[in-house]
């Protein structure tokens, strides 16, 4: 069971119903079972997917990796492919641990560091080295943008405080993303760039509702088609430099020239559609009748979980709903939480008599060391027996320290996955 606290939250049907799915769901999306599926080796021949490759015309085999899902697929690789690599280097959230031949190495989220700037260069340096005769395997998974930094005529610290400003106000990610593309060195292309004329191929974690492979980890891999012009319309629209202090943001426009991606294919190997259909089974199996609403969901997250539970107000018994995808926050005071415990502590402003809903990140970091929250009347009598007001807590975005007095956070740790977020509803 990958949810820590599932005993002291099951205690109802539905609510145990709703941390089994979600526990199958993580299943369904594990990183090393998706490399196992998508990498296969039989003798001198690399299966990729659908691409089949002879391992004897490659000379120099690297593993590049950045985002959540990066170390646990690296030490799948290493398992699947052993001394065929002859090295690479992985910039994930954790540390790593018995790779021989890739380093890992642990970086900083949610904001750029100089740390992340270093081990940024290091990948392009070692992408820069490579030949027509090499062959790279890239992983790029959520959370990539921040690890993968090499801002250009800015500070780690600047390019924080640009995100910081985009966070705050709600932009959505792909204005967040199109501005990251458009301040680095290494997002929007690049890597593809640094790494051609070598063979390469990406395998690709989705966490971007929509699963548009230019905007996971600000598409490192994949040609981009924003352009400067664009980045500068998502900084005027939120008055970004006079927020930030900072005056004149450069930019600089992404590689545009087909040549340098015409040995880059990029593969989605996972999204959230695969833990959601998980999900949707087992719900099935279990009795009820359950239904995917989304895989693109969007939107202010407490606006988003009223419409939520307006469409369980309206189901019939014994279903259930399930919505897949990132909503934002607009952060009026600055109080603690994420966008999963936010739209959970909306979503019990409304709820009623016979309905359960949890919203939960899938790497298990809501923005805190909470993944997200379930709720139902037992958070509602909770909440007033504590005496917490709910709508306090929800105006003054403090879902964290709400559901920490509450009990009802979801707990899993770094899952070593990332396909954004996941809300399931019951109706009983």
């Amino acid at each position: 069971m990958i949810i820590q606290n599932f005993k002291e939250l099951a205690k109802t049907k539905e609510r145990k119903l709703v941390l089994e799915m979600l526990d199958v769901g993580l299943e369904a999306i594990d990183t090393k079972k998706v490399i196992r599926k998508t990498v296969l080796v039989n003798g001198d021949e690399l299966k990729i997917g659908s691409e089949k490759l002879s391992l004897k015309q490659i000379k120099r085999l690297f593993v590049i990796g950045v985002g959540k899902c990066s170390l646990d697929a690296a030490i799948e690789l290493e398992r699947i492919l052993g001394d065929k690599i002859t090295g690479g280097i992985v910039i994930d959230i954790r540390d790593g641990g018995g790779l021989r031949k890739i380093l890992a190495i642990h970086g900083d989220h949610p904001l750029p560091s100089k740390k992340n700037v270093e081990a940024t260069s290091e990948i392009i340096k070692l992408l820069s080295s490579a030949t027509e005769k090499d062959l790279i395997i890239f992983i790029i998974s959520g959370g990539g943008s921040t690890l993968l930094s090499q801002p250009e005529n800015l500070t780690p610290e600047e390019e924080g405080n640009i995100l910081q400003c985009l966070f705050q106000v709600g932009a959505d990610i792909k204005e967040i993303n199109t501005v990251r593309k458009h301040i680095s060195k290494a997002r929007g292309g690049r890597l593809a760039k640094y790494g051609y004329p070598a063979r390469a191929i990406s395998l690709i974690f989705s966490d971007v509702p929509g699963d548009n492979l230019e905007f996971i980890s600000s598409g490192p891999t994949v040609k981009d088609t924003t352009t400067v012009d664009d980045a500068r319309k998502v900084l005027i629209k939120y008055d970004v430099e006079k927020e930030s202090g900072l005056k004149n943001i450069q930019l600089m426009e992404t590689p545009k020239d087909d040549k340098y991606f015409k040995n880059m294919k990029n593969i989605l190997v996972v999204s959230n559609k695969v833990a959601l259909e998980a999900m949707a089974e087992y719900a099935e199996s279990s009795g009820y009748k359950a239904e995917i609403r989304t895989t693109e969901m969007t939107g202010e997250a407490r606006d988003v979980a009223v419409e939520i539970v307006n469409d369980l107000h309206t189901a019939g018994r014994d279903r259930v709903l399930l919505y897949g995808g990132e909503t934002t926050v607009t952060i009026k005071y600055l109080g603690r939480g994420g966008r999963n415990t936010e739209l959970a502590i909306s979503a019990l402003l409304h709820i009623e008599s016979g309905e359960t809903l949890a919203a939960m990140a899938s790497d298990g970091r809501d923005n805190t060391d909470f993944a997200g929250a379930i709720c139902d009347m037992i958070t509602k009598e909770t909440a007033h027996k504590l005496n917490l007001d709910i709508e306090d807590h929800l105006e003054h975005n403090h879902s964290y320290a709400f559901f920490e007095a509450e009990g009802d956070y979801i707990k899993t740790g770094d899952t070593g996955r990332n396909v954004s977020d996941f809300v399931i509803a019951i109706k009983k």
